[in-house]
């Protein structure tokens, strides 16, 4: 039996009605077979819904977040303050610094995109436990990500550190000062 079927003469343009290939037909019948399968599986069934894999992820993250917490030793002042007598750690932090940071506050710390880390003035409290607290957490609506979960706790107190050595540096083009004015 020949694949094509007689069709019919229109204006003189013979039209054939050609059978369509196995292969496409099998694909067909599968992508029918796939849909009845998702249907019962996803709007019938229990299927794991946008909304249920975005539960399951933030249960996941604010897992990973109280383990990161419960791990992490809790330093006072007075522990931030001892590095700021270490030039080794400074540097260290340095390096993270223009790693990290200097993106937004600058090579200097003069500001940018972030604020000035220069100036006396600090939108998020200018202590070495809230510079650290913030650096750790971030500020997500102002754009800055979360340090505390990419960096290890030494790089994280000696960028802590690192911030807080150039304060007063006045360096050039600096930003205008933003937030609360912190004296010590």
């Amino acid at each position: 039996m020949s694949n094509q079927v007689e069709g019919h003469n229109y204006d003189g343009i013979e039209e054939l009605d050609n059978a369509l290939p196995k292969w496409w037909i099998n694909g067909f019948y599968l992508t029918i077979l796939f849909a009845v399968i998702y249907f019962f599986y996803y709007v019938l069934g229990d299927g794991p819904s946008l909304e249920k894999e975005y539960q399951r992820e933030l249960r996941a993250h604010n897992y990973m977040t109280a383990t990161q917490k419960s791990q992490s030793q809790v330093v006072s002042e007075d522990d931030l303050r001892a590095l700021l007598k270490n030039p080794t750690r400074i540097e260290a932090g340095k390096e993270v610094f223009k790693g990290k940071c200097a993106s937004c506050h600058g090579e200097q710390g003069q500001g940018g995109i972030g604020p000035n880390l220069t100036d006396d003035y600090w939108i998020h409290g200018g202590k070495m436990t809230e510079i650290l607290t913030t650096v750790s957490a971030g500020v997500l609506d102002k754009g800055m990500p979360p340090w505390g979960a990419v960096l290890k706790q030494d790089e994280l107190h000696a960028v802590v550190a690192y911030i807080k050595s150039i304060r007063g540096s006045n360096p050039p083009n600096a930003k205008a000062p933003q937030g609360d004015l912190v004296q010590e």
